[in-house]
């Protein structure tokens, strides 16, 4: 499949995505975000002193701050990404015990600009939609993307959606880096390493 059908796509995939997600109704989301939680810390490991890259959620994403807050209780270290450009990758600060969050760009969260950077270890990942080779469909803006290539080494990439963001297939382009494993309210998920698409 050429990019540019590849990219037509994933355009229509968001917008069915976007659209089935906000249908999703506010009550359930705040249960099927605590019944993730629970499945994280019981289904994926964690060793101690491993960075953990988080995302403060915007709009209808699956809140995962109950997981951040845990993490940190236990001594974890979190950083949280910022925006810096359009074409430039997401900045990962520390979010140390106890420091403000401020105001970061598209209505997200995260340290101070002094705040200390992180290369992670484990990145959790907000969503439109995924399928069952660890395929994951994006916003379209390519953050994630340039932050994985930009990186010394591959971290683990963990998913965190509604069991209804599940689609049959997204196609893969070259630079789509699958997910290790998703989490939902029904429980986490591992995937194998499938070829690109």
């Amino acid at each position: 499949m050429s990019d540019v059908k590849i990219e037509e796509a994933k355009a229509a995939l968001r917008a069915m995505a976007h659209k089935k997600r906000a249908a999703f109704h506010p009550s359930m989301r705040l249960e099927a975000a605590q019944a993730a939680a629970g499945h994280f810390f019981q289904g994926v490991p964690i060793e101690k002193g491993e960075v953990v890259a988080g995302y403060w959620p915007i709009r209808d994403e699956m809140d995962v701050k109950t997981v951040i807050a845990r993490l940190m209780d236990a001594g974890q270290p979190v950083c949280l990404p910022v925006v810096l450009g359009d074409e430039e990758p997401l900045e990962l600060r520390l979010w140390e015990d106890g420091a403000p969050l401020y105001e970061a760009g598209f209505g997200t969260l995260a340290p101070a600009e002094e705040a200390p950077r992180a290369a992670p270890d484990v990145i959790l990942m907000p969503l439109l939609g995924f399928d069952k080779h660890g395929t994951r469909l994006g916003y379209g803006g390519g953050y994630y993307d340039r932050t994985l290539a930009s990186l010394a080494r591959r971290p683990r990439l963990i998913g965190f959606a509604f069991a209804l963001q599940e689609v049959d297939h997204i196609p893969r382009d070259a630079h789509d880096v699958p997910l290790d494993a998703i989490v939902t309210e029904q429980g986490v998920r591992n995937f194998e390493k499938a070829p690109a698409s």
